[in-house]
């Protein structure tokens, strides 16, 4: 097959040695790439029962099918491995531009066991892969080691890095691992796994060519996206102000399809921060979820999208993006000036440290951005856990004594900095916090009710209650929690109905209908869970998907890059398959699935009394039992059925049914 390099690279730390392993053709004509990839490895090498922080999980860091070969918007990595926050499956999708150094050394993927006695970073080049040691790197911030490690071995070509943070180093199971200054692949606590095994950082400089299918085909397909994204810019008078209002159109009670290209004007101009404001509508949460967006409405105004594009110095592009949702921002004029630039926040974090803690400082925020992308912490996991600390406070949980003298009142920004700088340190009151929202509920006695999280892992930030497709995408994936798994929101921009046959096709119809358990609701999730596998075997970013399959033609560049005589089915059924793999896994580890569900709260019980979403609950097991159905899982376990198993040609790779 082509697009792909034909083998990976395995890196024992016991033992020092890095050996390369020849790929058989079958197993790229099943999985692709990515994270299709790494679930093999994963089932394969990590023995069942395996400690999350111990020397049996194996990390991977694999890019896609599609990384490399002339696609655009395919340039994503994944980092894998078992999750110490979980206890199951675990994976970290992350942009920047790691992801093409992967291939340019000649592999699919880099997959790490063992533990190092002593602090080591992995170096590959053209003559070969080496251990070297890193001791004088470890307590060193991730931008910082990066910088560093990047001077050390630029020669002709700049190396590409991936690193740890200190919160990593101290294995904090919200930490994740760090690329290009700041781009974090944050969940699933996987920068704790590279901590745990004594790996500071991956340093890589091939120069190796991916080789496509169809070249000029990848080039014809390229040209033709570019120029649409290109016409895509959004009229001078477009400004954040009209975003409160596409927020309350996109709430009001009506589903149909659009044609996603104009969001790739809006990505190119205000990245990710344009949902600051219009998730108005009821999509932000606020007050660690149990408070209403009134709480909220007229602070947000100090976080309005226009007032960030004032910081912006530059757009940022991960690597082959002509989207460039990213950007540079100056915080020179923030605190104590420590830092002179960071990456400009994006929503999750803006909502993380805005409205669920109510809290209007947006130089705070930026300050939080540029503290928790330099020790490798997940924003999303930090903001939850810290909310959840503050309704602690509130009811009279814990105390200053418990604190250490600390206040944790709503709102107070400096509060949460401190709290950010002892959990990353382990010291004092963050120690309890250290490892995320459900091991702090177990250290404060009665906080159940305050600890929002789906098995282990804390939710984006989305509100299930205004979006329930989004509660069970939460509940049902593999790695439970995250925003980017999958709802009707993006579905609908797709255009997957046009391509796959089994996908429903969506039609003008009242919203309403998602908060009814139905086959055709439940089979637009499964086809949602099966287009993000995909994408992620292919190195795609959901950004790009959500410009519309008609614009960013995922299947014709799969099929010119690989050379494979697939239709749309055949990819999108190793998107199923992929999904089926990862929730094996969680099942050979013991977990029931029934169990990853969101908390009440989020579902909606009790109802919120007031603003957009009041009243508003929905049958979450109901929907998670039809989507179990559907997808050909046991419909009361969750549990993939044999037949399955068997329809997707996975039973050998996963020890049968189960």
């Amino acid at each position: 097959m082509k697009g792909v390099m034909g083998k990976i690279l395995k890196v024992d730390l016991d033992t020092g040695e890095c050996v390369d392993e020849t790929v058989d053709e079958r197993i790229y004509e099943k999985f692709l790439g990515g994270i299709g990839l790494a679930t093999w490895v994963s089932h394969r090498d990590i023995p069942p029962g395996a400690d999350p922080l111990g020397p049996e999980n194996v990390l991977g860091f694999v890019p896609g099918a599609l990384t490399g070969t002339g696609s655009l918007v395919t340039g994503r990595f994944l980092v894998t491995g078992k999750s110490p926050l979980t206890g199951g499956w675990g994976d970290a999708n992350c942009g920047g531009t790691f992801s093409p150094g992967i291939k340019q050394t000649g592999y699919d993927g880099i997959f790490v066991r063992g533990s190092s006695p002593d602090p080591v970073y992995l170096h590959v080049d053209h003559r070969g892969a080496a251990l070297l040691d890193a001791s004088e790197y470890w307590g060193v911030d991730a931008v910082e080691t990066e910088k560093q490690l990047i001077g050390k071995h630029r020669v002709k070509k700049k190396p590409v890095c991936v690193t740890i943070g200190q919160a990593g180093e101290n294995r904090l199971l919200i930490s994740g691992i760090v690329n290009d200054r700041g781009r974090i692949a944050a969940r699933s606590g996987l920068g704790a796994v590279m901590g745990s095994k004594n790996l500071k950082a991956i340093v890589l400089a091939g120069t190796k060519t991916v080789k496509a299918a169809n070249p000029e085909r990848m080039k014809e397909i390229s040209i033709e996206y570019a120029r649409r994204v290109r016409n895509m810019n959004l009229p001078g008078l477009v400004n954040g102000s009209v975003f409160p209002i596409l927020g309350k159109v996109l709430g009001m009670n009506v589903r149909a399809p659009i044609n996603g290209i104009t969001m790739a004007g809006i990505f190119r101009k205000y990245g990710t921060v344009f949902a600051n404001t219009s998730g108005l509508n009821g999509d932000l949460p606020v007050k660690n979820w149990g408070g209403s967006v009134n709480l909220f409405r007229r602070k947000a105004r100090k976080t309005n999208p226009d007032i960030m594009m004032k910081r912006e110095t530059g757009k940022y592009h991960c690597s082959a993006c002509n989207i460039g949702c990213g950007g540079e921002a100056r915080i020179s004029d923030i605190r104590d000036g420590e830092w002179s630039t960071t990456h400009k926040p994006e929503y999750e974090t803006v909502a993380s440290f805005g409205s669920l803690l109510l809290n209007d400082d947006l130089d705070g925020i930026y300050y939080i951005n540029e503290l928790c992308n330099r020790a490798g912490l997940d924003t999303i996991s930090a903001g939850n856990t810290i909310a959840f600390a503050y309704e602690c406070w509130e009811r009279g949980l814990i105390s200053k004594e418990d604190t250490g003298g600390l206040e944790l009142k709503w709102g107070q920004v400096d509060t949460a900095i401190t709290l950010l700088r002892q959990m990353i340190a382990r010291e004092g009151f963050g120690a309890i916090l250290a490892d995320g929202v459900k091991e702090a509920a177990k250290r404060i006695p009665g906080s159940e009710e305050c600890a929002n999280h789906a098995g282990g892992q804390e939710p984006g930030m989305h509100d299930p209650r205004f979006e329930p497709g989004m509660g069970v995408h939460m509940s049902v994936d593999p790695a439970p929690g995250k925003h980017t798994a999958g709802t009707e929101a993006y579905y609908m921009t797709t255009a997957v109905w046009d391509y796959c046959g089994w996908a429903p096709k969506q039609k003008v119809e009242t919203k309403a209908r998602e908060w009814t358990v139905t086959d055709e609701g439940a089979m637009k999730n499964v086809t949602m869970s099966a287009m993000k596998q995909l994408i992620d075997c292919s190195g795609g970013c959901l950004f790009a998907l959500m410009t519309g399959l008609q614009n960013w033609r995922l299947f014709d560049w799969l099929t010119a890059a690989t050379g494979l005589e697939k239709t749309p089915e055949d990819f999108m059924e190793v998107g199923l398959r992929v999904q089926t793999m990862r929730q094996m896994f969680n099942v050979r580890e013991g977990i029931r699935p029934e169990e990853m569900k969101i908390n009440d709260r989020l579902v909606g019980r009790p109802p919120l009394a007031d603003g957009p979403t009041a009243g508003s609950t929905f049958d979450l097991e109901g929907q998670m039992r039809k989507y179990w159905e559907n997808i050909g899982w046991d419909p009361e376990s969750g549990i993939p059925l044999p037949d399955t198993l068997e329809k997707l040609g996975i039973s050998e790779y996963t020890g049968g049914a189960g």
